[in-house]
């Protein structure tokens, strides 16, 4: 297998700066510029360090994975003390660092790429973000692969400015785009997107985020992440396990050096768990779409049921989640159902398991996996049971494909006579918050992300800033307490109440008031590393928590994803119009269907 690379080869030059001395300059408008005049008298750098960039990265990082690759118009080699070549570097681009930040000087004029016929076939011709083509070179590729039919031809776009190189778009086997640009009229299987701090694939689907916060510039992200992505799919390996790579290579490179295969292999074996969950708690809370709570124990199923005259039998149970997970497009709307115990065990119309089933329908199966509400002694307040055996349990769930788990822990707002606060008390929000965060540990463990649901009771009499200052209060707690066991953050997300006076208070918040107040209780007691923040119903109506998920969505924009997780609000409908009567399943499908849609739909602002 071997590889044609298209581009030029850069001298970079990096210069740290004193950050003692003053690098700017005002011009007659007051205007300050960078002054890059380097008067040794004035201007210092710490040192100063070089490198070759552009097509160069990439050849470097495509031998180091065990690719034979060679630079058109370039003799360029890896050697065992690093790149060499014989010839100077026409093109110099100096980097500037102060304070952590970088600046770039780069000539104006760009040297041109040439393309040089290669004297044995290639498997691959790789245009890099270097290459600098005009229309001669152009049409000697488009030649060059008509005569060579099995060169596969990729391609790089950090731009759109020139028709004749998007052109040979249609031609390319892959092509990465920079920073989201959009090519119209492109099979979406073909592209990969890169910017600073993203890789994505399949239309952002499969997506992994970058952290790099030391002198590698974008320019270098940019190359190294092409070309890990392009070797990991020469190699043989998935989507997923290529952009891991990519990143693997980002964060750990360093300016004359990136990672040979071997080293970003035992680095991903190290991560490929943490990293696996992160990617799993992002597909969870994908934009546009929710999670569907469908997790309702025997007793409060059995309630349900009452109301309409319903048998609670194990048939009517499984008749009744199957209207939701036969739903027509549910994909479309739903990234995630948490399912209860006996559900796993139940099948679908077609023969296969739920949790199979499910899988099938690209929509990722969890469980949930608290025992209940116990009181404490001598206490009207209540903790979550359920820690007992909880590995052993996780460990069999995910054996069986379940992949995130949801535990509850609910709180009671009670007022004295003269209004103060009497629950739920610090002893109680504290014992609550660390079981959830136990918890939390526990499953990132065992492979499955956690939701952590703090809730407190919309049933009460109480003010929205009485529920504000306690439902801030639990999740300083909470968040504390997820620190201290160490619980990933990223690869975490909060089932959260909604912001509004209690149900018996005489003064009904309005939806303004529940997006303002909630927005602004999440922004200053959620992290932003979270994964994602998702809301309970909590025994609002169907129609008031559509609209207030609407009104929460208007005062964004928010440090990560914001979406649903409605039980009662999404199967109400449904609940109501079949009825204990399989004749009446496909209407409860368009009733449940119409709500996926309003709330949805309430995401975009």
């Amino acid at each position: 297998m071997n590889i044609l690379v298209v581009g030029n080869v850069l001298k970079d030059v990096y210069l740290n700066l004193d950050t003692r001395t003053e690098h700017l300059e005002a011009d007659k408008n007051n205007t300050k510029w960078l002054d890059i005049s380097f008067d040794s008298s004035e201007h210092h750098f710490f040192n100063r360090n070089s490198s070759l960039g552009g097509a160069a990265i990439s050849l470097e990082v495509l031998q180091k994975m065990g690719i034979s690759t060679s630079i058109s118009g370039s003799d360029l080699r890896l050697e065992d003390d690093g790149l060499t070549t014989n010839s100077v570097p026409e093109t110099y681009r100096y980097i500037l660092i102060s304070d952590g930040k970088t600046s770039y000087f780069v000539p104006s004029e760009h040297k041109r790429t040439t393309f040089s016929q290669p004297a044995e076939p290639v498997d691959y011709l790789y245009i890099d973000r270097s290459a600098n083509l005009d229309n001669d070179e152009l049409k000697k590729i488009n030649a060059y692969l008509d005569f060579s039919i099995q060169t596969k031809l990729v391609l790089y776009l950090s731009n759109l400015d020139n028709p004749n190189l998007v052109d040979l778009s249609s031609r390319a086997n892959l092509i990465f785009l920079e920073n989201n640009l959009n090519l119209p009229n492109i099979d979406t299987e073909k592209i990969v997107h890169i910017s600073e701090t993203k890789l994505s694939y399949l239309d952002i689907k499969e997506t992994i985020s970058i952290d790099r916060i030391d002198i590698l510039t974008h320019l270098s992200v940019y190359s190294i992440a092409a070309a890990t992505i392009l070797g990991g799919f020469i190699l043989g390996n998935s989507v997923e396990d290529s952009l891991m790579l990519a990143r693997i290579n980002i964060e750990n490179s360093r300016l004359n050096a990136v990672l040979p295969l071997s080293e970003m292999q035992e680095i991903a074996e190290n991560t490929s768990s943490k990293e696996n969950l992160e990617l799993i708690a992002a597909n969870l809370v994908f934009k546009g779409k929710g999670i569907l709570a469908a997790d309702e124990s025997g007793g409060s199923i059995k309630k349900k049921f009452a109301k309409l005259g319903i048998p609670d039998t194990y048939e009517n149970r499984r008749d009744y989640r199957n209207i939701f997970f036969t739903t027509q497009n549910l994909e479309n709307y739903i990234n995630g159902i948490i399912l209860f115990d006996e559900t796993t065990k139940q099948f679908a119309d077609n023969g296969q398991n739920y949790v199979d089933f499910l899988i099938s329908r690209r929509i990722i199966p969890g469980i949930k996996v608290d025992q209940g509400l116990e009181k404490f002694d001598n206490s009207v307040e209540t903790y979550t049971k359920g820690l007992d055996g909880l590995d052993q349990r996780l460990k069999e769930y995910y054996i069986r494909g379940l992949r995130f788990a949801k535990w509850r822990a609910a709180f009671e707002i009670k007022l004295s006579s003269n209004s103060t606060i009497l629950t739920p008390t610090d002893t109680a929000i504290e014992e609550n918050c660390r079981i959830l965060a136990e918890y939390a540990k526990s499953c990132q463990s065992a492979g499955l992300v956690p939701i952590v649901e703090p809730e407190v009771v919309y049933d009460g009499y109480y003010s929205i800033d009485q529920n504000a200052e306690v439902t801030g209060h639990i999740l300083d707690i909470l968040f504390e307490k997820l620190a201290d066991f160490g619980v990933n953050l990223r690869a975490c997300i909060l089932k959260v109440n909604m912001i509004l006076a209690g149900k018996n208070y005489p003064v009904p918040s309005s939806p303004e008031e529940v997006g303002q107040k909630t927005a602004k209780v999440l922004k200053e007691h959620v992290p932003p590393k979270l994964a994602g923040v998702v809301f309970l119903s909590g025994g609002q109506t169907v129609e008031q928590t559509t609209i207030n998920l609407a009104n929460i969505e208007k005062n964004g924009p928010f440090p990560w994803p914001v979406t649903f997780s409605f039980a009662r609000a999404l199967q109400d409908p449904a609940l109501y119009t079949w009825a204990g009567d399989n004749n009446n399943a496909d209407q409860a499908r368009q009733a449940f269907l119409d709500r996926l849609i309003a709330n949805t739909k309430a995401l975009k602002k």
